[in-house]
């Protein structure tokens, strides 16, 4: 689960810090437990990621659709 913490990170903070916890599991020289709590921190990291981009890919669809409406009503012609 995701916590407020995370949920306040910006999509590029989210995105350093992922891309941080890559660098140290590919550096290797960890250990088990260290490596697991990296590996689960990625995780959480990436969901944070994937919901800022799914936020903004919802923004701009809104934006489109309301745009595309605007535009039919100012032709007088339906968007269905």
């Amino acid at each position: 689960m995701t916590s407020k913490v995370d949920e306040a990170l910006g999509y590029e903070q989210a995105r350093d810090e992922l891309i941080e916890v890559v660098r140290r599991l590919e550096a290797g020289g960890t250990t088990l437990e260290e490596s697991l709590a990296l590996w689960e921190r990625g995780e959480e990291l990436a969901k944070v990621c994937r919901r800022r981009l799914e936020g903004a890919r919802a923004r701009l669809d809104a934006a489109l659709a309301e745009e595309s409406g605007d535009q039919a009503a100012d032709t007088g012609t339906s968007t269905e």
